[in-house]
């Protein structure tokens, strides 16, 4: 008879994790849930509290990890660091990459899992001819393969996502119909350490520090005003500038040495190619020759067709076959296959 396989469910509180502890059970596996303890607050501690309401509902084991200290190191203070350059960054990659499935992973070694599980929306399949394991968008409407690329094989070899065959609105049914009461809980916020959205009030309290006002430029260095600190704005942005101009004015670049914003036209907003660092490549070492692929530079973008140009130093360069809007340094840059993520790294210049 075959050993039953043990999988360590990382459980958020919330309605994702929740079906994926049922799902896993159903399909035979033992499952022991985890919550991270990732900030001493009152949201922290009630999603805590909702997981273990979900364990003991279902009858599988649920425990805590601390790991707020890990969490600070890797993702909130690089997170506001970022933001102090000029550059906006995409917290939830970076925590994927040494929290999710970095520590959580040796974790799970440490402890005998054979896997480890998450509610996250995306595939992953092992490719006999080629011998590895390979990272696919989902199916359905949701798809979280973006902030999932920075995945190793060894790691691809020990994850589970239980979601991948489900819509949002069915794992939410299920979830009702198993009397799983966070079948209606909201979803979470884009940034889960920051309260109501407000990046710059957290930024200001976490270094005690009030944003600096600057100078508003247009592309030849005239001054046009002034605006009231760089990590309130981010590439792309029209409103909230807090000036008229007579006209629509976008943020094309930050300029942390001069501390200034630069304003420029919608064609300003449009480049051709993009440069990228911290590189990883999913099904290869880096490559040697250039690649037809296609890429999403946000997490919301559409797929669009580009060149991969790989120029060492773990660095690449995309250049696309249109001109892509609002090209923002920090954001993370996907490469795509058809429906496989083959990696993906951060823009450092566009």
């Amino acid at each position: 008879m075959e050993k039953q396989k043990k999988v360590l469910l990382l459980m958020s509180g919330g309605v994702d994790s929740s079906v994926s502890a049922l799902i896993l059970k159903n399909q035979g596996y033992k499952v022991t849930g985890v919550t991270m303890k990732l900030q001493n607050n009152d949201s922290n501690l009630k999603d805590i509290n909702d997981a273990k309401n979900v364990a003991k509902k279902l009858g599988i084991e649920h425990f805590v990890v601390d790991l707020h200290e890990e969490f600070k190191e890797k993702v909130i203070d690089p997170f506001v660091k970022d933001y102090l350059n000029g550059i906006t960054p995409n917290p939830c990659v970076k925590c994927n990459k040494w929290i999710k499935f970095g520590k959580m992973l040796e974790i799970a070694k440490e402890h005998g899992f054979d896997y480890i599980a998450t509610g996250h929306y995306a595939k992953i399949d092992y490719d006999a001819d080629l011998k590895k394991y390979i990272l696919k968008r989902n199916d359905c409407k949701k798809d979280q393969s973006y902030v999932l690329y920075n995945l190793k094989q060894d790691q691809l070899s020990r994850i589970l996502f239980p979601n991948s065959k489900y819509e949002k609105e069915e794992i939410r049914k299920i979830a009702k119909e198993n009397g799983l009461n966070v079948f209606d809980k909201p979803d979470s916020q884009d940034i889960c350490f920051i309260k109501n959205g407000n990046h710059v009030n957290f930024i200001e309290n976490y270094t005690k520090t009030k944003a600096a006002k600057g100078d508003f430029l247009d592309e030849s260095g005239n001054k046009l005003g002034e605006h009231d600190g760089i990590i309130k704005y981010t590439i792309g942005q029209r409103k909230g500038l807090g000036v008229s101009f007579g006209k629509p004015m976008f943020v094309i670049e930050i300029n942390k040495e001069k501390n200034a914003v630069i304003l420029g036209d919608e064609k300003s907003q449009y480049k051709d190619e993009l440069l990228a660092s911290d590189v990883n490549f999913t099904l290869f070492d880096f490559p040697t020759e250039e690649m037809k692929i296609t890429v999403k530079t946000r997490y919301k973008s559409k797929s669009v067709d580009a060149t991969l140009i790989p120029i060492g130093n773990n660095k690449v360069k995309v250049k696309f076959s249109e001109k892509q809007k609002s090209i923002t340094p920090g954001q993370s840059v996907v490469f795509y296959k058809d429906d496989v993520v083959i990696g993906g790294g951060i823009i450092i210049k566009k």
